[in-house]
């Protein structure tokens, strides 16, 4: 019997998406957990965080378990 190999723990996937949207400088639509809608541009992230650019609002440094989902804006 084969055994099947275990999925790879990071798929680097999520860090991908982050880096093809700060490059472009994407608006991005983010929802928070207490539904809270943010609009802003992806400065930097890492593992735990990400960094918020906000136009006549101040920058925001948001923990990712707070974010329900997010996507570009329209």
């Amino acid at each position: 019997m084969v055994k099947k190999a275990t999925p790879p723990e990071q798929t680097n996937a999520e860090n991908f998406y982050y880096l093809k949207q700060m490059q472009s400088k994407t608006p991005m639509t983010i929802v928070l957990n207490d539904g809270e809608v943010l609009q802003g541009v992806i400065e930097w992230y890492d593992k735990l965080c990400l960094k918020v650019n906000r136009e006549g609002d101040p920058n925001l440094l948001l923990y990712k378990h707070n974010i329900k989902y997010m996507h570009k804006a329209e």
